[in-house]
């Protein structure tokens, strides 16, 4: 149960004793190993050289932060979100969403007009988090990003696929979501005609269906709930899944479609993700 803490405040990183104590809340919130977290001489100078760093603090304890750092991408300067961590206590608190529009004052500070960052499609409540509350889009994938191997539980078994997406700061698309203007359920916002390409089966598996692509205006993508409770006990479905979704994916982006929209649903009395992609022109998505 995460701890209520109405109170916890938002600021940034300035001394190399709260920079220090970022490695071991990596540690504590990806269960990585020392030698996969990233150090305290990397936060010193890439913060030096224009990243910023914002914690979370519950009194003087760290317990969450968001950490980017400049770089370049499709020929334009951006800034790119490389980790944001909240504690395991402190997860149901809204901490990322808060982290998040931290990132993004910080980088509209400094003329920035967007920031990239990458995660795993499978996780459903990031998924949420990007997609529905905070706007982004993608239409890039990344096929085991980091390696196939890591300390942390998070890649047992799938390896470490990647969305890449796109956060346009301040696009109508993005000040919408942020200033929590109502949100229809993707059951009411899915176009006529959209095909399923993978859907959950009644046994749990991935049912992939082939699609002529680009023949609908939008496809959807089903994904588990919890990949990490499959990954820890049917591995083998675990694996079924990265495989389907990482086919589907590539398929759809390579067909000119892109991510716009992620819902969380109720289906045959289970809970499930569900993912809408369009095809659209970047005026569209933005």
């Amino acid at each position: 149960m995460a701890v209520p803490k109405p109170t916890i405040q938002i600021q940034p990183l300035d001394s190399v004793p709260q920079m220090k104590a970022l490695e071991k809340l990596q540690q504590e919130v990806w269960g990585w190993s020392e030698l996969d977290v990233t150090p305290l001489m990397d936060f010193i100078i890439l913060k030096e050289l224009g990243g910023t760093l914002i914690g979370a603090f519950d009194g003087e304890r760290l317990i969450g932060f968001a950490f980017g750092f400049v770089g370049y991408d499709k020929g334009q300067t951006v800034f790119h979100s490389h980790l944001l961590g909240v504690h395991p206590l402190y997860r149901e608190c809204g901490l990322g969403v808060r982290l998040k529009l931290a990132q993004r004052s910080a980088a509209l500070a400094r003329d920035f007009e967007r920031i990239t960052w990458t995660f795993d499609p499978l996780q459903s409540i990031n998924a949420h988090l990007n997609f529905h509350k905070l706007g982004v889009v993608a239409n890039r994938y990344k096929v085991n990003f980091y390696g196939d191997q890591g300390s942390s539980m998070l890649y047992r078994h799938i390896g470490t696929d990647r969305l890449w997406v796109d956060w346009v700061l301040k696009s109508k698309r993005v000040t919408a979501r942020i200033e929590n203007v109502e949100q229809k359920p993707l059951a009411t916002i899915n176009p006529d005609g959209a095909e399923y390409l993978i859907q959950i089966r009644s046994d749990g598996l991935p049912d992939r269906r082939p699609a002529d692509l680009p023949g609908s205006r939008a496809c959807l993508i089903e994904i588990p709930t919890n990949i990490g409770f499959l990954q820890q006990h049917n591995p083998e479905l675990a694996v079924a899944w990265r495989q389907a979704t990482r086919s589907a994916f590539v398929d759809a982006f390579a067909a000119g479609y892109a991510v716009d929209d992620f819902s969380r649903l109720d289906k045959n009395g289970d809970q499930i993700g569900c993912y809408l992609l369009i095809l659209a022109s970047k005026d569209e998505l933005d």
